[in-house]
C-alpha cells in the first residue's frame, strides 16, 4: 500500500479551563522539512515533538500548530499564578516609589511582572514544572491524536494514487500490446519500401538480390526493438509489484527506466504508427511522473 505525503490532522482536548488544540498538515518534498509552532511555554517539548513527526510522518514539508487559549485569551500571556503577578506588580511599584519615580506608569509594570520568569521564586518553581509537565501529557496525547488522522488521510490519498497508477500502467500495457502488433508488419513494410526505392531509382529486378538482402538484414537489425519491448513488459509489471511495497522513491525510479525505454522503442520504430502508439504512452507516463512526486 503506497501513501500520499498530502495530509491533514488536527485534534481538540481540554485540560481544567485550558483549551488545547492541534493541528497537522504535510505537504509533498523531497526531504523532511519541519515547522512547529509551540508557544513558548512548551518549547523545551518541541524537539520531542519533532522527533515524533519524523518517526510517523517519515518524509514532506510538515507543519504543526499548537495552539493553548484560556478564557478565549492566549494562555501564553503567562504561565504564571495570579496572585504570583500581584506581588511582583506590587514589588515593583514599591522599588519605583523607593527610588523617587514619579508619573509610574503601571501598565508598563504589570506587563513587567508577567514577564517575569517563575524561576525567580523558589516557592513556584517545583509547582510550575509539574504543571507543565501536566499539560505536556496531555498536549502530546492531542499530537498524536493529529498524527494519527493525518496518516488515514494519507491511506485514503495513497489508495486514489495506487489506483491512478493502476489505470496509468494498464493504459501503456495496451499501448505496447499495439505495438506488438503493429511490429508484425512493420518489417516487410520497410524490405518493401527499400525495394520499391531501387525501382524508383531506375535499376531493374535483375540487381544483386544477395547485396539486397544484407541491406535489409542491417535495416533489420538497426530498427529491431525486441529487447525494448521485453524490458518494458518487465518494467510495467515489476512497476506494479513496487505498489505493494509502498515505496515511492522505487516508483518514481522505474518510472525513469519505462521512459528510457519507450523513448528507445520511438527513436528505433521508423513507423508512424508506432510514434504514435509512443507519443500516447509518454502522455500516461508524464502522469505517473507527476504522481511519484506526492507518494511516500
Amino acid at each position: 500500500m503506497i501513501y500520499s505525503m498530502t495530509g491533514f490532522g488536527k485534534s481538540q482536548k481540554e485540560l481544567q479551563d485550558l483549551q488545547i488544540r492541534v493541528e497537522v498538515k504535510s505537504l509533498n518534498s523531497k526531504f523532511t522539512d519541519i515547522f512547529c509552532r509551540v508557544p513558548k511555554s512548551l518549547s523545551a517539548k518541541e524537539i520531542d515533538i519533532r522527533n515524533y513527526l519524523t518517526q510517523q510522518l517519515e518524509r514532506g514539508k510538515m507543519e504543526l500548530n499548537l495552539h493553548l487559549q484560556k478564557n478565549n485569551e492566549n494562555v501564553e500571556q503567562s504561565i504564571l499564578p495570579q496572585g504570583q503577578i500581584a506581588t511582583y506588580f506590587t514589588e515593583l511599584k514599591r522599588f519605583a516609589s523607593e527610588l523617587g519615580i514619579s508619573n509610574i506608569d503601571e501598565n508598563a509594570l504589570y506587563l513587567q511582572a508577567m514577564s517575569m520568569p517563575s524561576l525567580n521564586s523558589p516557592d513556584h518553581s517545583q509547582d510550575n514544572e509539574e504543571e507543565i509537565e501536566a499539560l505536556w501529557k496531555v498536549v502530546f496525547e492531542a499530537v498524536q491524536e493529529a498524527v494519527k488522522e493525518c496518516k488515514e488521510f494519507r491511506a485514503r490519498e495513497g489508495k486514489v494514487v495506487e489506483d491512478k497508477f493502476r489505470e496509468y500502467i494498464a493504459s501503456i500495457k495496451s499501448g505496447l500490446a499495439q505495438v506488438l502488433e503493429q511490429d508484425k508488419i512493420r518489417m516487410p513494410g520497410i524490405r518493401e519500401r527499400m525495394r520499391n526505392a531501387l525501382l524508383e531509382l531506375g535499376l531493374k529486378e535483375d540487381f544483386d538480390k544477395n547485396r539486397f538482402e544484407q541491406e535489409v538484414v542491417y535495416y533489420i537489425e538497426k530498427f529491431d526493438i525486441s529487447e525494448e519491448k521485453v524490458r518494458l513488459a518487465t518494467h510495467l509489471d515489476y512497476f506494479i509489484e513496487i505498489l505493494e511495497e509502498g515505496n515511492g522513491k522505487k516508483l518514481n525510479f522505474m518510472a525513469q527506466e519505462i521512459g528510457r525505454e519507450i523513448n528507445t522503442i520511438g527513436s528505433k520504430a521508423n513507423d508512424s504508427t508506432i510514434q504514435r502508439l509512443v507519443v500516447n504512452m509518454k502522455d500516461e507516463l508524464e502522469k505517473i511522473k507527476e504522481q511519484t512526486a506526492n507518494v511516500l
